[in-house]
């Protein structure tokens, strides 16, 4: 990742300002509470069942996965945790999150989300499992893992990467998700709504998180 920088956002939360593609990872009005709005509330929140299977578009700072962690343990859910990311944060960047600080999590169980080996799958507890793939997503073997109920789809913008955001790669995610599934993201950019139900999949306009009008739910059904 060419020249990271750190930034504190609006909730107080880190985020990491991206200058060749001029994009933080998270909103700067904050990183922890649009990971919530995003991904837990109306992601996680929506599978009614306690093994779940989850693929995540964009492991970037580890937030969502650590949010995921957190609120499994819980909640006694069982997770298979998939996440897939072309360009990794560097361990020593992860190091200077305050992710864990703020939601009162060990910070040695956030580093190991990050230190953990890629394209491998580790035990992170009884009930946690986590496998990264550093991987392209326009070529990814979308047959590396069992059928997915819930993606967390957190690329940057489809204004800054449109190819991450393409009728050809829902079509993938969509054909490996199973039924009733659930696709959460933050954009609700036409192209994207567009763009999924091309796909094959409904789609559903939500309140956005702080400082944006929408996100989207897009379900396989």
């Amino acid at each position: 990742m060419d020249n990271p920088k750190l930034i504190i956002t609006g909730d107080g939360s880190h985020s990491i300002f991206n200058e060749k593609l001029n994009e933080h990872y998270h909103s700067d009005k904050g990183a922890i509470a649009e990971s919530i709005h995003v991904f837990i509330e109306n992601g996680l929140m929506q599978i009614s069942k306690t093994d779940i299977n989850i693929f995540e578009i964009g492991f970037g700072t580890g937030l969502n996965t650590l949010l995921t962690y957190k609120y499994a343990i819980e909640n006694n859910l069982n997770i298979n945790y998939f996440s897939i990311e072309k360009f990794p944060v560097s361990i020593a960047l992860a190091k200077q999150l305050n992710y864990p600080v703020l939601l009162q999590t060990e910070k040695e169980l956030f580093v190991r989300l990050h230190e953990s080996d890629w394209n491998t799958t580790v035990k992170i507890s009884g009930n946690f499992y986590l496998t990264k793939f550093q991987a392209d997503l326009s070529t990814f073997d979308f047959n590396l893992f069992s059928e997915i109920d819930l993606v967390y789809f957190d690329a940057f913008s489809p204004s800054k990467q449109p190819e991450m955001w393409t009728t050809d790669i829902f079509k993938k995610i969509y054909s490996k998700m199973q039924e009733n599934g659930l696709l959460t993201t933050y954009s609700s950019a036409g192209l994207v709504k567009n763009a999924l139900r091309e796909a094959g999949f409904t789609v559903k306009r939500k309140p956005g998180a702080h400082g944006k009008f929408h996100m989207l739910n897009a379900f396989k059904q």
